[in-house]
């Protein structure tokens, strides 16, 4: 009997002690913790380990590589800037603005396709710097620099800079129409309309061109409008019938010849005053200022009453890149290539006006440097593309058929008015 006790004890005992691992117990084991994966590190910006380049698209007339003095001088400033600026490389690409694989064409198909292959600044003539700003293809310098708050540039070259109340171009060249003449045949320039009979001699101007740019003038000068105050296109009568009746009176009395009806170009007009067909003809100064003529000087362009008056263009710096560190390389480059001491030397040699004041004063040793002053200072900015686009054709037509003696001149101004009426 004790001894069923002592087993009946044991057994007892033994139900109570814990249970061995995986045997005799449906207690479940706990779940281990799962600690969190670890995050993949975060991409990091790969850090440029050799030189920072610079990629600069110019046109053949500019290119830095060529034996010109224009050339040569941009050669040296590039290189300064670079001695300047350790670990950055000026690369340079010459390129057409215009035209299959020019500077606008490549702009626009690479912007979307390849916009790695995009330049950081380029060159751009103002209408060319219209069309790309428009395209959106260009970013504005705001923020970036404050050299156009300088007060030290033209009127006309600070309005060029400005596209849609933002600064999209910083001006390296200027340009303005004028007048060249042959001293020897010429004593005294005509400074306005009524000094040009007295002369008996012919003013050869681009009467065909479709941009119409000398009558424009002309009627900007005798103060009409070329926006209304919805900001369409517009021409006024009154200042448009003088200028008419000035090419009618030109007309009949020789000093505006029929042939002038056939010049469509500057080139055509420039070879034909070369040839003696005219003793007095209006181009750009930059045709004159790159090749001038020993036997010709530069003139203001004139004016109903005598006050000087011209329209400017140019030629400025303008930022592609996307990037914002290139973006401020490329803005400081555009500030190093513009100042007045740079431009002063620089334009003589390229033969273009300095759209900068304190720039075109040191040109003491060019004999014409009081009359270029002049007519930047009464420059004011070319029209834009889309107010060209509308006028040109109105003001060409009704020139041309006052010039034919097809029309008399109120009525020919009044055509060209009617012609832009907005429906």
């Amino acid at each position: 009997m004790l001894i069923f006790l002592a087993l009946g004890l044991v057994f007892s005992l033994a139900g109570c002690s814990p249970a061995a691992p995986g045997v005799g117990t449906s207690t479940p084991e706990p779940s281990p913790t799962l600690e969190p994966s670890p995050a993949p590190p975060a991409p990091t910006e790969e850090i440029p380990t050799g030189p920072l380049i610079i990629n600069l698209w110019i046109p053949s007339q500019f290119d830095p590589q060529g034996d010109s003095p224009a050339g040569k001088l941009l050669a040296a400033r590039l290189d300064e800037f670079t001695t300047r600026r350790s670990g950055v490389i000026i690369e340079t690409r010459i390129k057409d603005v215009e035209g299959p694989g020019g500077i606008a064409d490549t702009l626009n198909t690479a912007s979307d396709a390849a916009p790695l292959a995009l330049p950081d600044l380029v060159a751009l003539p103002y209408a060319t710097l219209q069309s790309t700003t428009a395209e959106g293809l260009l970013h504005p310098f705001d923020g970036l620099t404050a050299v156009m708050d300088d007060p030290d540039w033209y009127e006309y070259a600070r309005q060029l800079s400005h596209i849609q109340n933002n600064v999209f171009g910083i001006p390296f060249a200027g340009d303005a129409l004028l007048m060249v003449y042959r001293p020897e045949i010429i004593e005294a320039p005509p400074a306005n309309w009524a000094a040009l009979p007295e002369l008996g001699k012919s003013l050869a101007f681009a009467a065909a061109a479709p941009t119409a740019l000398f009558p424009l003038t002309l009627y900007r000068a005798s103060g009409g409008l070329v926006i209304d105050e919805e900001a369409h296109p517009v021409l006024e009568v009154t200042p448009l019938s003088d200028v008419l009746n000035f090419f009618s009176q030109g007309s009949r009395s020789g000093y505006f010849p029929f042939s002038l009806t056939q010049f469509e170009t500057q080139e055509q007009l420039w070879n034909a005053y070369q040839e003696g067909q005219a003793d007095m003809v209006i181009t750009w100064a930059s045709r004159y200022l790159q090749a001038p003529l020993e036997d010709s000087a530069l003139a203001g362009i004139p004016t109903a009453n005598s006050i000087p008056y011209s329209i400017g263009t140019g030629w400025a710096w303008a930022l592609t890149s996307a990037d914002p560190q290139r973006q401020e390389l490329a803005a400081e480059l555009a500030e190093f290539l513009t100042t007045a001491e740079f431009l002063a030397e620089w334009n003589a040699a390229a033969g273009y006006l300095p759209p900068r004041p304190s720039a075109l004063t040191t040109w003491e040793d060019n004999p014409q440097r009081n009359l270029l002053i002049q007519v930047s200072q009464s420059a004011q900015l070319i029209p834009t593309n889309e107010i060209l686009d509308a006028l040109g054709p109105a003001l060409s037509s009704s020139t041309i058929s006052v010039l034919k003696d097809q029309a008399d001149p109120d009525t020919a101004a009044q055509s060209a008015v009617d012609m832009l009426v907005v429906p």
